[in-house]
C-alpha cells in the first residue's frame, strides 16, 4: 500500500472519530443551570407587634401572664390596639390590671377593657347614672341559686297585711322589673367548667337612684324579697319600677291606707 492511500485512510479514521465524539456530545443533555436568588431582607408584608391575649381572662380577674406580643399585618392594626411601637413597656405595666369584661385568647388587648391597679372594680363597670345596691337573698328566694351575674330579674316583695277584706294575710307585689344582677356575693362571673353553682347570700343589683330608694325601703318593710329570673330575650326591654309609692307614701293605686293601733295597712284590690 502506497503512502498516499495510508494518508487518506488516516484522515478518514480521524474524521470518523471526530464525528462520533460530536454525535455523543449532542445526545447528552446539558446540566441544569442553578440560579440562586438573594432572599429579601424584609417580609413582603409590613408587620407590627400587637399585645394579644394568650389565654382567657375572666371578668374581674388580674391579667397577669396572659399577655404576649404577636406580629400582625400593619394595615389591620386598629388605633386602639396596644403596640410595641407605641408602648414598649405595656407588657410589664398591664400585668396588674383587672379585666373589666371577659377577655378571650387570641384577641388584641384594648385598654378600655381593663381597670387600672388600685381602682375599684364595681364602680368601674357601673354605667353612668346607675347605682349598685346589695340585697340579702337565699336559695329559695333566688331561683334555687341559678341567678348569676349579668342575669336580669324582677324584685318581688312579700309582706304581712294587717287588715284586708279577708282578714290577716300577705301582700305580694313586683316592685322592680328587668333589673340587672351585677354580682352574687364575690362571684362576678358564671362558672364555665360546669361546676356546681355556689349559692350566695347577697345579690348586688344595678338600679337608678330612684330605684335604689325603693329597694332600700322595701328591705325595711318586707318579710321577704324574692328575685325572679327573666329570660335573656327580655334584657332589651325597658327597666320598670312599680314601687315608687313605697318612697312617696301615697300607697298603691286602688288601695286605701289604714292606721290601726299605730300599724299602717292597705285595704282594697291589688
Amino acid at each position: 500500500m502506497n503512502s498516499s492511500r495510508l494518508v487518506i485512510l488516516g484522515v478518514a479514521v480521524v474524521a470518523a472519530i471526530g464525528a462520533g465524539y460530536v454525535a455523543r456530545n449532542m445526545l447528552v443533555a446539558p446540566p441544569p443551570q442553578v440560579i440562586v436568588e438573594k432572599a429579601p431582607e424584609q417580609p413582603a408584608i409590613k408587620l407590627t407587634d400587637v399585645l394579644v391575649l394568650k389565654q382567657d381572662v375572666p371578668m374581674g380577674s388580674i391579667v397577669g401572664d396572659a399577655l404576649g406580643w404577636q406580629s400582625w399585618p400593619s394595615d389591620t392594626v386598629d388605633d386602639k390596639f396596644v403596640t410595641r411601637d407605641s408602648d414598649a413597656n405595656a407588657l410589664e405595666e398591664l400585668k396588674a390590671a383587672v379585666a373589666r369584661v371577659p377577655l378571650y385568647a387570641g384577641e388584641p388587648l384594648r385598654r378600655a377593657k381593663l381597670i387600672g391597679e388600685g381602682q375599684s372594680f364595681m364602680s368601674s363597670i357601673l354605667p353612668h347614672g346607675m347605682r349598685a345596691v346589695a340585697t340579702q337573698i337565699a336559695a329559695d328566694t333566688s331561683a334555687g341559686g341559678f341567678i348569676l351575674p349579668n342575669d336580669y330579674v324582677d324584685v318581688i316583695m312579700t309582706r304581712r297585711s294587717g287588715a284586708t277584706t279577708s282578714g290577716d294575710g300577705f301582700v305580694t307585689e313586683t316592685i322592680l322589673k328587668n333589673i340587672r344582677v351585677l354580682a352574687i356575693d364575690q362571684a362576678i362571673q358564671e362558672d364555665e367548667e360546669g361546676r356546681k353553682v355556689r349559692v350566695g347570700d347577697t345579690a348586688t343589683l344595678e338600679v337608678t337612684p330612684e330605684q335604689a330608694e325603693v329597694l332600700t325601703v322595701a328591705q325595711q318593710m318586707a318579710d321577704r324579697l324574692t328575685l325572679a329570673l327573666r329570660p335573656v330575650v327580655d334584657a332589651n326591654e325597658p327597666v320598670e319600677s312599680a314601687g315608687e309609692y313605697l318612697v312617696s307614701g301615697n300607697g298603691r293605686r286602688g288601695t286605701v291606707r289604714m292606721i290601726r293601733s299605730g300599724e299602717v295597712s292597705e285595704v282594697g284590690a291589688r
